[in-house]
């Protein structure tokens, strides 16, 4: 998935600044890397908690209901440079961590809660954001 978004954000340098409507939302660059990036860290936050027996501490993301100042910002080859990076880091730890876990571990469910392996496979449709972006031109 992150291989799929950053191969679609290398295009978007070349965004016209105008916010692409999508369903009832609208995305930017910025907004649809935001968008991803905090999915990856809400779900990495659920998995080592579970992982270290402590309560999860629920998200107050505003997910892609609002589009803030920053999301409208050019998207430069430096905000590629730090997608890359970021994403690149977040993709390692996900790896670290899951290769770490048992099956048990994995297909372990609290409750009505996804297992760990859900929320891995859940976690690819982050892709949406990106592709609501699209590649451009």
């Amino acid at each position: 998935m992150i291989a799929q978004v950053l191969d679609l954000a290398a295009t978007w340098t070349a965004w016209a600044g105008e916010p692409i409507p999508i369903d009832d939302r609208v995305y930017t660059p910025h907004k649809a890397i935001r968008r991803v990036t905090d999915h990856l860290i809400d779900h990495l936050a659920e998995i080592e908690a579970r992982v270290a027996g402590v309560p999860t501490i629920p998200d107050h993301w505003h997910a892609s209901a609002s589009t803030t100042a920053a999301d409208l910002a050019p998207f430069t080859p430096e905000d590629l440079d730090e997608a890359r990076s970021r994403l690149a880091r977040l993709a390692q730890i996900f790896e670290l961590r899951l290769t770490k876990l048992t099956t048990a571990e994995l297909d372990h469910r609290d409750g009505e809660a996804w297992s760990v392996r859900q929320i891995a496979f859940h976690l690819e449709s982050s892709l949406y954001y990106a592709t609501a972006v699209g590649r451009l031109p």
